[in-house]
């Protein structure tokens, strides 16, 4: 199982999960948090069996090393856990609660489970305690934000242990008591300055470094960014920053007197570039979005990112990619210092740079995989050569890793409300890029969140044929995934979306899936008579191919609602249809389901002599497995009408075909009413 990635806020000087010999001080914290894995609960005292996991909370400031020493605590008791370790994040780096729905995803895709798109918090969270069930797995839970997103995600076996990391209680969850930290200890504080400073400079002068201590109140960040401070300075004593932050009075925090020291120090470039960095989708950063946030060379922003993390005031995410992250606590600094420091203009472009170019990459992402297509090879040649991937293979490994920062930056961009058509021009790029390197079903709950996304701007834009086009989308996903009913009424809004923006296209789709959904639901008249409508259209606008296939879809609502007649009808008008097309197999299914309908019907001999035409027309359309399909379902007409020894042959021919067919895709396929564009974003600028 795969760990997944958290943000640290601590004293780790990495960002990720610590390791022996980076982790410093908190004995007490955490013998008191391994005592508290093995107290006797509230339950056991009463004569009951613990009914859900052990909750262990980490409480503090951001900045304190709440999260190291939740990864530490994690480190020494993951083996007692045969199942592994999951891990998810609870709250942007501003703060802002994740969705239930959205941690749960990140914890049942490191479960390896499926979680259908579209799916609520309520059945995200039921199917994530029912993965948990029979296992035995520590989950920590970083920046809670509230003890209704812990409680959510608790899975009901006391196998399990949950350790959440938050800044204050979890009033409501039971048998919790919290770690609350406060400063690390002197010796730990001073050892951790070492690291930066080198152990000379504290020995020299131990009263100033002790002053220092003092003076950041044993907060490790702010020790962090003191050890970076003097690091950057090798002549600058320690005394000399223990005056500055006591010349700094008691305004703020001991982090924010820290970081203003820090930022004021920094060339003027690279302090801007800081800034900027409060704008980075997710707290994620690489050279490509320092460059376009800074408007310099991407040689330069990894540069200057490098710098920025040598000094504390990034972290280094082991990525198969250069990347960084914001440090959580830094986030709120770093935002008021660009309000104070940048016009609201000057950080408008610079996010409107950077979200263009998200889809100048996304663009290329998505070109590299059309190899054969001119218009995909011309636009890929005009891009300039920093934005282009050298395979598809690199370009799907981009795509993996920035994943979580492409999705933050579409739900950003649609939250400013500014940057409308960027934001519409972004997610339609990133949906053909996901569905081109991942596939249309894998890529299914990241689309059907862009889709929302694309919902509220076409709402708020009044731009009807992209709501249209949402909404199917939308539906769509609905429908496949078993919600019928809520499929249904976005069908309905897409059909007077699409008759608002009066789009063939929109229209025509929106009736047939309305009848799709009444199908489901078992309303085989309804279905008939929506369907019905798209026909008239379809004929309307000479679309003969559309029209032999609705005509089947109607047939096929009749013979649910035992209608045969009608469904012979409308079987022989599909098969005329098709057959004027020149589509040869698809008039061979049509009569082959003509057949089908004449059985039930009780007209066995007329089932039979359909069935010989249509496997005579599957045999010029040279397609086996149609052949195979239609020769047992001869084979079954001869046995009803008391000819075994026919049918035997034509089921040992059909048998014989489909041994020897290669195989396909699901056939259902070929014959669904959306075909390939069912997940495009119709209304984006032709450019794209």
């Amino acid at each position: 199982m795969t760990d997944q990635a958290v943000d640290t806020g601590g004293v780790q000087l990495s960002g990720h999960a610590a390791t022996p010999g980076q982790f410093l001080g908190r004995t007490r914290e955490l013998k008191d948090l391994r005592a508290d894995i093995e107290r006797t609960g509230l339950d056991t005292l009463t004569g009951k069996k613990a009914p859900r996991a052990r909750v262990l909370l980490i409480a503090g400031r951001p900045g304190s090393g709440r999260t190291a020493l939740a990864e530490e605590l994690v480190r020494q008791v993951s083996g007692r856990y045969r199942d592994g370790v999951l891990r998810a994040r609870l709250s942007e780096p501003d703060g802002t609660p994740v969705p239930v729905e959205r941690a749960a995803r990140a914890l049942l895709a490191a479960l390896e489970r499926p979680a259908p798109a579209g799916a609520d918090e309520d059945d995200l969270a039921a199917l994530l305690r029912e993965a948990l069930a029979e296992r035995r797995a520590l989950i920590l839970l970083d920046d809670a934000a509230g003890a209704e997103q812990v409680d959510a995600l608790l899975p009901d076996t006391p196998e399990c242990l949950l350790v959440a990391v938050s800044a204050g209680p979890l009033t409501g969850i039971s048998d919790v008591r919290p770690c609350t930290l406060g400063g690390l200890d002197t010796k730990s504080a001073l050892e951790l300055l070492s690291r930066y400073t080198g152990s000379v400079r504290i020995t020299v002068d131990p009263r100033a470094a002790e002053a220092l201590v003092e003076a950041c109140q044993g907060q490790p960040a702010a020790l962090i960014l003191a050890g970076g401070w003097l690091a950057a300075r090798p002549q600058a004593a320690v005394s000399d920053l223990a005056k500055q932050l006591h010349a700094e009075g008691e305004e703020g925090t001991p982090l924010s007197r820290v970081f203003r020291l820090t930022h004021a120090g920094l060339p003027a470039p690279a302090a801007r570039t800081l800034r900027l960095l409060s704008l980075a989708p997710a707290g994620l950063v690489d050279p490509h979005t320092a460059s376009a946030l800074a408007g310099c060379s991407i040689g330069a922003a990894r540069t200057t990112l490098d710098d920025l993390a040598a000094l504390g005031l990034l972290r280094a995410v082991d990525s198969p990619l250069p990347e960084y992250e914001v440090p959580g606590c830094l986030h709120p600094l770093l935002r008021a210092a660009a309000e104070a420091h940048d016009r609201p203009a000057e950080l408008q472009l610079a996010r409107a740079r950077m979200l263009e170019r998200t889809v100048r990459l996304l663009q290329s992402c998505r070109a590299i995989t059309e190899p054969d297509n001119p218009q995909a090879r011309e636009k890929l040649q005009g891009t300039p050569r920093a934005l282009r991937f050298p395979t598809p293979r690199a370009a799907a490994d981009w795509l993996r890793v920035r994943r979580p920062a492409l999705l933050a930056a579409a739900r950003t961009a649609v939250a400013d409300g500014e940057l409308d058509t960027l934001a519409r021009r972004l997610m339609s790029q990133l949906v053909r890029a996901m569905v081109a390197h991942f596939g249309t079903q894998a890529a299914a709950p990241d689309l059907y969140g862009v889709h929302q996304l694309v919902l509220d701007v076409a709402e708020r834009r009044n731009l009807p044929r992209e709501k249209a086009a949402a909404l199917l989308n939308l539906g769509d996903v609905d429908a496949r995934t078993g919600r019928t009913a809520e499929a249904l009424v976005r069908y309905r809004a897409a059909l007077d979306a699409g008759r608002e923006a009066n789009d063939p296209y929109a229209t025509g789709r929106a009736l047939e899936s309305v009848g799709g959904a009444h199908l489901e639901l078992g309303d085989y008249e309804r279905a008939a008579d929506w369907w019905g409508r798209a026909l008239a259209r379809r004929l309307a606008r000479d679309e003969r191919a559309d029209a032999a296939r609705l005509y089947g879809r109607i047939a096929t609502a009749h013979t649910y609602a035992g209608r045969y007649g009608e469904a012979q009808r409308n079987w022989r008008a599909a098969a005329a249809g098709h057959r004027k097309n020149g589509d040869v197999a698809a008039h061979a299914r049509a009569l082959s389901e003509l057949a089908r309908v004449q059985e039930y019907a009780g007209r066995p001999e007329e089932s039979l002599r359909t069935c010989e035409e249509a496997l005579e027309w599957a045999r010029r359309a040279e397609d086996t497995r149609l052949q195979a399909a239609i020769g047992l379902r001869l084979a079954d007409t001869l046995d009803h009408l008391g000819d075994p020894t026919a049918a035997r042959l034509h089921r040992v021919a059909a048998q014989q075909l489909l041994a020897e067919a290669p195989e396909t895709g699901d056939p259902e396929q070929e014959t669904t009413e959306h075909g390939a564009n069912a997940c495009e974003i119709r209304s984006t600028s032709a450019e794209d």
